[in-house]
């Protein structure tokens, strides 16, 4: 048996040194890639991997330039090799015939006709010891690394470095691979490997140390990252730390560093590093439909308000311009957020919203003022309950009149989505059950519940298929008595694409008509890649209305075609609908935005 060897290269590599010369532009060159009767995924991983296919392509590149990327190729072919499990191949790289490793690094060629390259793999090894340890309890390694499976030096690596996080994850923050010994046994096509891992102590977090300046007070900061000092150390424990800091939004990064040596009681400093966002951030956005016409909003985003990294956010919003809705709407809203209330993962807020709602089924002036906490429960998993008290003036079917309620909004939502803003895989949930009290004569109580699921799909290349479900009920007696806001209607973006704004209603007898007690919506898509930024997509979408159950009701349904353009702030997106079903509206309508439609 004998320890590994360099492959065999036709030459012996000469000086890995180059210098700048001044050359000719050089002329197509042709490249030449023989890999024989190797496996045809391992042939284009290989061929991959060789570097000076893409700089020879180049408009601009030198001899100089090729002749470089011609000796990096011969790591990049071996490496690849390596990790499919070939540890004794043989490669040629040549240059209008001669050996690259051959050609001195200060001979200045005036052109490059032809390279080849000539691989011929040798032999796949298996794996004769795979050894590796102490391992952590309940460690669990990756398959194949084992006795007569096929030998890849990636996997190798992942198995080295499962072993140290394992060790880590327990609790051992300094473990580390302090052995290791790998021999190739050229007869019998064996790699044996034998690792070794030093555990350390078990460690306990120490103090968390600000080495930056930052605008948020320290005693702040603290307070906000929830360092468990004393607790046994966990990777887990330092991300969430990291995260509760980033998700204040008043830090552009947040750097954490292990100290480099631990205590005489065995603890772990750990060193953080701040740098401030900005304190102001100004935003906007638009968006237009052929019924509901053109909707502006702005947002502004005051951070760090009072030196404690609290948050206030004001948004303004002008919708229905030039739509056949009904009239303007008008809202302006303010939260203002303060991060750790009463613990690292609860925050508390209060806010206000004033707004003006010109519908086709009713006139609505609203003012609301809540007080509420917000609780992360996982790094998903995010809930959210408030004490409100709301007062609207409203005009409808059943006449004008004012209602006041106390309401207690209580919000769960589970995001998995890969990407918010335009996601192609996971799920996401939003469950809201908000009852309300009504406080004057003419107020009804009650409770309205609405849960909004939405999954995406990715099958085969650049498709992605994408459904929600919408459901809603509210439970309070008398009509006259509840805001029309809670009640649910159907049509528009958010519901029935290709259907009128809000065109689905309850029938409340007598020729009067306002939103139901109970509401379906479903919606599917298909989104197609046509290049790197633009997809088409394929929508259908239905919708019920009932007035008191899921019985007494009726559906309407729109389908259509869209496309996206993808941006850096998200898809522009166009959807083009039209009805299916239902008696609620015709012809086309258009919607115009930023992000997907659900």
């Amino acid at each position: 048996m004998r320890r590994a060897t360099l492959p065999r290269i036709c030459h012996a590599s000469g000086l890995v040194l180059s210098l700048a010369f001044s050359a000719l532009p050089a002329l197509a060159t042709e490249i030449d890639f023989d890999a024989g009767t190797t496996p045809e995924a391992l042939a284009n991983a290989l061929r991959s991997s060789v570097s000076a296919i893409g700089v020879s392509a180049g408009e601009d590149a030198t001899p100089q330039d090729i002749i470089a990327a011609v000796r990096s190729d011969y790591s990049n072919v071996i490496s690849t090799l390596y990790g499919a499990g070939y540890f004794g191949p043989t490669l040629s790289i040549r240059v209008d015939g001669r050996e690259a490793s051959g050609i001195s690094p200060f001979e200045t060629l005036s052109s490059i006709d032809t390279i080849s390259v000539t691989v011929n793999t040798g032999p796949a090894f298996n794996f004769g010891r795979a050894a590796v340890g102490p391992l952590a309890p309940d460690t669990v390694l990756p398959e194949g690394f084992k006795t007569g499976e096929p030998a890849q030096s990636t996997l190798i690596s992942e198995v080295a470095q499962t072993a140290v996080t394992a060790w880590r994850d327990a609790g051992h923050a300094k473990a580390d691979l302090s052995h290791q010994q790998v021999t190739a046994d050229h007869r019998n096509d064996t790699l044996s490997v034998d690792l070794g891992i030093t555990p350390g102590p078990r460690v306990t977090f120490g103090n968390l140390i600000t080495t930056s300046e930052s605008a948020v007070r320290g005693s702040r900061i603290q307070e906000i990252a929830g360092f468990p000092t004393g607790k046994v150390y966990s990777p887990s424990e330092l991300k969430k730390v990291s995260t509760r800091l980033r998700n204040t939004g008043v830090f552009k990064s947040v750097s954490l560093a292990e100290a480099d040596t631990l205590g005489a009681d065995d603890s772990l400093d750990i060193d953080l590093q701040l740098v401030d966002q900005k304190p102001r951030r100004i935003g906007y956005g638009v968006e237009l439909s052929t019924q509901e016409g053109v909707a502006l909003s702005s947002f502004w985003i005051h951070r760090n308000l009072f030196g404690g990294a609290e948050r206030l956010r004001v948004d303004a919003e002008v919708s229905g311009i030039s739509g056949n809705s009904g009239g303007v709407d008008y809202m302006l809203g303010a939260r203002l957020t303060r991060p750790a209330t009463f613990d690292a993962d609860t925050h508390g807020h209060i806010a206000a919203l004033i707004e003006h709602e010109d519908e086709t089924s009713y006139v609505q002036d609203l003012f609301e003022v809540e007080v509420g906490l917000t609780r992360t429960l996982s790094e998903n998993m995010i809930g959210e309950v408030a004490l409100g008290l709301r007062h609207s003036e409203i005009s409808d079917d059943l006449g004008d009149r004012s209602l006041t309620h106390f309401i207690l909004p209580t919000t769960f939502t589970w995001d998995r989505r890969d990407n918010a803003a335009n996601p192609t895989a996971g799920f996401y949930g939003n469950l809201q059950l908000t009852p309300f009290l009504g406080i004057d004569q003419d107020a009804t109580s009650g409770a309205r519940a609405y849960a909004d699921i939405r999954g995406y799909r990715g099958i085969g290349e650049g498709l992605v298929l994408a459904g929600r479900l919408q459901l809603g009920g509210l439970i309070g007696d008398d009509l006259d008595g509840l805001p029309p806001d809670l009640l649910f209607f159907s049509g528009g973006g958010g519901t029935v694409r290709g259907q009128p704004y809000q065109s689905l209603t309850a029938d409340y007898g007598g020729g009067l008509s306002g939103g139901g007690r109970t509401f379906i919506g479903l919606s599917g898509e298909a989104r197609k890649s046509i290049t790197d930024a633009v997809s088409v997509v394929g929508f259908y979408d239905a919708g019920y209305v009932g007035l008191d159950d899921f019985s007494d009701g009726a559906w309407h349904s729109g389908a259509g075609i869209g496309a996206r353009y993808d941006t850096t702030i998200g898809p522009i997106r166009l959807d083009v609908g039209a009805p299916v079903t239902g008696d609620t509206g015709d012809g086309l309508q258009l919607y115009i935005g930023i992000g997907q439609a659900f």
